[in-house]
């Protein structure tokens, strides 16, 4: 029998998926599950963007694009990145791939050689270590708490650094914690990775327009413009138009990195479908009232779980700054038994136990390397969040009152 590459050994499967599947694998079995799981919208894409892509069609841009994405698209991403964050760069210097994944995997093959380390301030998505990996990278992981917002303190940044650090990844709002870096803190971090001229950074900003005031987002090349030739913007229209299946992600940065990726995607996807290009150029043009609909709708279901997660004994969890997630603490059933005799000793049994007793799908943290919590997204309903939140209070109430 042939064998399957050792590279599988250096991966897991995406936790955010498995949760996600095996929750909608229970709900085609007949059970009533709220899955809040997903990094995604529960809006729908608004009808101008579809009706743009129904157009591209019909006039025929059905055929092979450029690599690095059609011309217009990285005109309009061009316009995008000055009129938001006064970034100039030249479409030379943007690449367009199958979503924001695509883009980061690009980035670091291109750009980590085996060996090479990467700093990845923790909790953080998913995908980050696990593609380090599969490149032949080492991430180094830093921790960061909740006593400091979940962000990475310029101290702790300098204290990991060693000479065998190539990236540093900044995603800001964070998934899956919410975390938004202000101008100070971008600054101080800049200051530590001025004198250190031989790394990249890694701006992971695909949450950008989904910040809660009073909190403002902040972009790294905008703040520290000296180290913008060493940086690469990560961003898409997935969270922001809710276009998560149109599969659009871009990268900004120095051009010999972005031809570096370009030459990457020529032998991978060649590109990403021309119709989702075009409906990505009308997703990007000066922002639609749309996109401030789903901020507001967010915003109020945000506020509206906190309140509620709050008031659950066991449970505890800090105000998220931006995207559509909460981080909640579960430190206080660890050890707790179930009725059932088990005692939940981690915090992905803890998920497992919402799923079999409240009908809820969560990520444990330990899927975004941080424990004991787990990952709620409030993008669905607010009548369904507040039964979910009403399912996870009987579950857990039966766990402390036995």
């Amino acid at each position: 029998m042939p064998q399957i590459s050792l590279l599988l050994n250096r991966i897991e499967p995406s936790a955010t998926k498995e949760a996600t599947r095996r929750a909608a694998e229970l709900r085609n079995q007949g059970h009533d599950i709220i899955i809040l799981t997903q990094g995604e919208l529960d809006f729908d894409t608004p009808d101008y963007i579809c009706e743009t892509a129904i157009a591209a069609i019909r006039a025929g841009h059905t055929r092979y694009t450029p690599v690095a994405g059609e011309g217009a698209l990285r005109e309009a991403i061009k316009e995008k990145l000055y009129r938001d964050s006064k970034l100039d760069y030249s479409i030379e210097e943007i690449t367009v791939g199958c979503g924001a994944k695509q883009v980061l995997f690009n980035a670091f093959m291109a750009g980590i050689n085996p060996g090479d380390e990467v700093l990845i301030p923790t909790p953080c998505w998913v995908t980050y270590p696990e593609v380090v990996r599969m490149v032949g990278g080492v991430p180094i992981l830093v921790p960061c708490t909740g006593l400091n917002g979940y962000k990475m303190t310029a101290d702790q940044l300098a204290s990991h650094l060693t000479s065998r650090t190539r990236w540093v990844v900044l995603n800001s709002p964070n998934n899956p914690t919410g975390a938004v870096y202000s101008d100070q803190e971008l600054s101080a971090l800049a200051d530590i990775i001025d004198c250190y001229s031989n790394l990249w950074v890694l701006c992971d900003e695909v949450y950008e327009k989904l910040v809660y005031t009073p909190n403002r987002f902040a972009s790294l090349p905008t703040v520290a413009p000296q180290l913008k030739e060493r940086i690469l913007l990560v961003n898409g229209v997935s969270k922001s138009s809710a276009m998560t299946g149109w599969r659009v992600g871009y990268g900004a940065g120095p051009p010999t990195l972005i031809q570096a990726m370009n030459t990457i995607q020529g032998q991978t996807t060649s590109h990403t479908c021309s119709i989702a290009q075009h409906a990505a150029i009308a997703a990007l043009q000066p922002e639609p009232n749309c996109t401030e609909y789903f901020r507001k709708e967010l915003l109020h279901r945000r506020n509206a779980v906190v309140e509620r997660i709050r008031t659950i004994p066991g449970l505890a969890v800090q105000l998220p700054q931006g995207a559509f997630y909460l981080f909640v603490d579960c430190t206080e059933l660890i050890g707790c038994p179930t009725r059932k005799g088990r005692f939940l000793d981690n915090d992905r049994a803890i998920a497992g136990f919402l799923l079999e007793s409240a009908g809820v799908a969560v990520v444990p943290g330990e899927a975004f390397l941080a424990s004991p919590f787990f990952r709620l997204s409030f993008a669905s309903p607010l009548e369904r969040l507040m039964e979910a939140c009403d399912r996870i209070e009987t579950a857990c109430g039966n766990l402390i009152n036995g």
